[in-house]
């Protein structure tokens, strides 16, 4: 199925939820190590069996601890749909995502031109990849219109600085308002608490993204369920 990621969130709404999408992150590069000697993949297959519908692999390596292998062991291990996060600029990467076994894929406003976008996020659909257009301002809010992107995440730290600000939920509650009807949108980073998460479900949002929150916890399992807030329908 084409839009596996998108109707796994939307299901999750049905049942008046805000999707929860862990997300399988070796290194951050504000927290340090998160694995801290845990096993990516036996972890991806244990929030699956908390409940999670979806998965997020980040691939890049410098900053992130990731690779294109790990992307392969997560999505070859679970059923449900994995997105591929990574500083995505080539066609050759967006085909290598498909070979990797994703579902979907990160497309980073912030890091191109609009004509590079346009071109990744044609091509990604021609692929058979749902494409995440990720948005940091009202401004790449507007380009993601112009493409009508029916994914648009919102990462409310500096992708740039490769999320060592301390920023929390505001930024999607500011650019929430401006996103085109029908978008599922998803709230990216910075969601550190249930109350962070109960905050964005009030902005409107779809899902949210969280990786840092789930594997400092104590029990990862208990902080799952803590995310899994209520979805505001208003």
């Amino acid at each position: 199925m084409r839009d596996r990621f998108s109707s796994a969130i939307a299901l999750e709404n049905a049942r008046g939820l805000v999707a929860v999408i862990p997300d399988i992150k070796c290194i951050s590069p504000k927290d340090g190590d998160l694995l801290r000697g845990r096993n990516a993949v036996a972890v991806s297959r244990q929030l699956v069996s908390y409940g999670a519908p979806l998965l997020s692999v980040v691939t890049e390596r410098e900053h992130f601890g990731g690779s294109p292998k790990l992307l392969f062991s997560v999505t070859q291990a679970v059923e449900v749909p994995v997105l591929r996060k990574d500083f995505v600029t080539s066609v050759d990467m967006l085909q290598e995502t498909v070979d990797l076994g994703a579902s979907a894929v990160l497309l980073i406003c912030a890091i191109t031109d609009e004509k590079t976008l346009a071109l990744l996020y044609e091509k990604a659909i021609d692929l058979g990849l749902e494409p995440l257009v990720e948005v940091s301002s009202e401004k790449e809010m507007r380009l993601a219109s112009r493409l009508e992107a029916r994914l648009i995440g919102i990462n409310n730290r500096d992708i740039t600085a490769f999320e060592r600000d301390g920023n929390g939920p505001q930024r999607t509650i500011e650019l929430a308002k401006y996103a085109p009807k029908g978008a599922l949108l998803i709230s990216e980073s910075g969601i550190m608490s249930s109350n962070d998460a109960k905050r964005v479900a009030s902005a409107g949002v779809s899902a949210i993204l969280v990786g840092t929150i789930l594997w400092q916890a104590r029990d990862m399992g208990e902080m799952y369920r803590l995310l899994q807030v209520e979805r505001s329908i208003s």
